[in-house]
């Protein structure tokens, strides 16, 4: 057998190479800088067949092998990282699953333009609560008539917001982890569906990623891909070829990294002699020649196997793994062979460093990597009998009160100030706008639903009447710039202990919440009634903040001056009023069995939320074996509903 590329391999290698340093390698720089997508460079790689290298030619493919394919990503990555990435996950993950599972209709309408590079496709899986344990998904999907409603949210993902058409896991029968779990084709311009601003990232700066924010979208049923319950199945297949393409990213930027550190080493004179004749830095440059090679045959013989219908798993789980630390290794050696020159912004390897971590990280991290292959080899680990119910992570914000108000303004606004009275706040006293965050008794935060500048002065009217500091999420003080950067709240930022928090056009980021839970009471006002904020608040008024506000200014208006606020105290946090149980609950006669919908089942997996409606036919009474038909349901005298 003899391991060596085509002449047609070789042939391709060389176009995208020359098209590479042509046309992406004299603008890299200034993409990185200004966190900037190529829309003209990837045009002009749909017009030349780049974005459908390894689908059919009567689907717009180019009908190539995946070794083809992944020289493709190779070979941009060695100029750009961010470059490649792009054509991996429009290839691997927008469009793959499509053509893998699709219909015939849905390939006709989808594919044939994604194959083409006419569309840009992207996928969508992970979530704040769902990254590496993809099974925590919150998403979800509604079937009503003739569409499903999607509700929820996507972080992290590559391609947001430049591509047109996005694969979309969301939960269709909730409590049955990954069963429940159901593949969608989601159009950009569909109602409901919008997108975070572009992330402002460490390194593949030339690639767009941002968050996808689904407020009942309308999903045509025909747009479901595969069945209901397969999105898992869906999902982990595609992750396994772009595991591929993550790799041969990775190979191409640790590729990128060796040349220029080798060009350097030899043109670089220290002690008399170019500093690649040093012994020392001679094994630096031979191991990563030697890392290279090892990391390429892995990736091409996964390729191989996938080509050729083999089972690939591990392998691309392999070659994902060695590949990115072998990046990450050869990027730091290789700023090590610069020296001080590569530390500087602009010198390529500077760059390389920055763009290899994150194939250490997506399309599932090293660790995880590392389970799929354990997996593969020592097998997966037994189920195990977990006494009592698992616990679900609740809001991160912990649990609130969640009375949230719709319909009247007026009305609603009433009732929150009279709530936020009674819980001991006076609305006669005030404190300085520009108190520190973390000083502040009371903050006011405009989030990005604010829009335009001159929103602000709603913001700055109510921060007055409540007594309040100004503040903001992160992109309104990072990319709007409508405050400063030290004001903004999350994870990243300052952190809110004190009593009040009012959110105005926050939709609630995890690391924003993670700012601010620990405030005493949280009130949310946001037009998107499924915004993440509501989960986490006490209060919340559904509605245009343009109406709101100027409602809310005038109920706290007592039309005096404000007071000074005494020193801060803290006030207790109130707890939620207990509900009477939300769900049926149904027992087995013969053995006293009840199945509680709030507990759920965890000996056979069922998690607690689940009714009984939803459970999988295959279930049975832990206790006595019966099935679901032996139930029956238990009727509660009317004082406890």
């Amino acid at each position: 057998m003899l391991f060596k590329t085509t002449d047609e391999h070789e042939a391709l290698r060389k176009k995208v190479r020359a098209f590479a340093e042509e046309k992406i390698k004299p603008i890299a720089f200034d993409l990185d800088q200004n966190n900037q997508f190529p829309d003209d460079i990837v045009k002009e790689m749909g017009e030349m067949g780049l974005m459908g290298i390894p689908f059919p030619k009567e689907y717009g493919g180019q009908g190539l092998d995946v070794i083809s394919y992944a020289i493709v990503v190779e070979e941009l990555s060695r100029v750009d990282g961010g470059v490649g990435v792009i054509c991996s996950a429009h290839t691997s993950l927008g469009t793959w699953p499509i053509f893998a599972f699709g219909t015939e209709e849905q390939k006709k309408k989808y594919l044939v333009p994604l194959a083409k590079g006419e569309k840009i496709g992207a996928f969508g899986l992970t979530e704040e609560n769902a990254g590496s344990d993809a099974g925590g998904t919150e998403t979800t999907a509604v079937l009503e008539g003739d569409h499903y409603i999607l509700n929820g949210k996507k972080i992290f993902i590559t391609n947001a917001p430049k591509a047109d058409t996005y694969v979309v896991m969301a939960v269709t029968t909730p409590g049955i982890g990954t069963h429940g779990i159901s593949a969608f084709i989601v159009e950009k311009d569909f109602e409901g569906f919008s997108f975070s601003d572009h992330y402002d990232k460490l390194g593949i700066r030339s690639s767009s990623t941002a968050e996808l924010h689904f407020d009942n979208v309308k999903v045509p049923k025909e747009n479901l891909l595969g069945k209901e319950g397969q999105g898992f199945k869906i999902a982990m297949a595609t992750l396994d070829g772009g595991r591929i393409g993550i790799a041969s990213q990775a190979l191409g930027i640790g590729q990128g990294a060796y040349e220029s550190a080798l060009a350097y080493a030899k043109e670089r004179e220290q002690f008399g002699m170019p500093i690649a004749h040093l012994q020392r830095n001679t094994f630096k440059l031979a191991d990563m020649a030697t890392y290279l090679r090892g990391a390429r045959l892995m990736i091409y013989s996964a390729a191989e196997l996938k080509e050729n219908h083999e089972r690939y798993s591990a392998e691309a789980a392999m070659a994902k793994q060695v590949a990115s630390d072998l990046a990450m290794r050869i990027t730091t050696e290789a700023i090590q062979l610069y020296g001080g020159s590569g530390f500087i912004k602009g010198v390529d390897v500077e760059r390389f460093f920055r763009d290899a971590k994150i194939t250490q990280i997506y399309e599932g991290t090293n660790e995880i990597m590392r389970v799929v292959v354990g997996a593969n080899t020592v097998g997966r680990a037994p189920k195990m009998k977990v006494a009592g119910s698992r616990k679900k992570d609740g809001p991160i914000a912990g649990v609130r009160k969640g009375e949230i108000y719709k319909g009247d303004p007026k009305e609603a606004v009433k009732k929150l100030v009279a709530a936020l009275k009674k819980d001991g706040y006076d609305f006669t006293v005030g404190i300085d706008p520009n108190t520190p965050i973390a000083d502040a008794q009371r903050v006011v935060v405009a989030g990005r639903g604010i829009g335009e500048r001159e929103n602000m002065k709603y913001i700055e009217d109510l921060a007055y009447q409540a007594g309040a500091a100004i503040s903001s999420s992160r992109p309104v003080a990072e990319t709007l710039k409508y405050i400063p950067l030290e004001r903004y709240i999350g994870m990243s930022g300052q952190t809110f202990k004190g009593n009040l928090y009012i959110g105005v056009g926050v939709s609630g980021a995890g690391q924003h919440l993670k700012g601010m839970k620990d405030a005493s009471t949280i009130v949310a006002i946001n037009n998107n009634a499924n915004a993440p904020i509501f989960n986490n608040a006490d209060y919340g008024i559904v509605g245009d903040f343009k109406e709101v506000l100027p409602l809310l200014i005038a109920e706290l208006d007592n039309g005096e001056e404000k007071k000074p606020a005494p020193p801060m105290k803290k006030i207790k946090r109130s707890k939620p009023r207990k509900m009477a149980p939300k769900e049926d609950i149904y027992v087995d006669l013969g053995s006293g069995y009840e199945y509680d919908p709030e507990v759920g089942d965890p000996s056979q997996g069922i998690e607690p939320g689940t009714p009984f409606d939803k459970l999988p036919d295959s279930w049975v009474s832990p206790v006595s074996g019966e099935a679901k038909e032996e139930f029956v349901k238990v009727e509660f005298p009317e004082d406890r509903r």
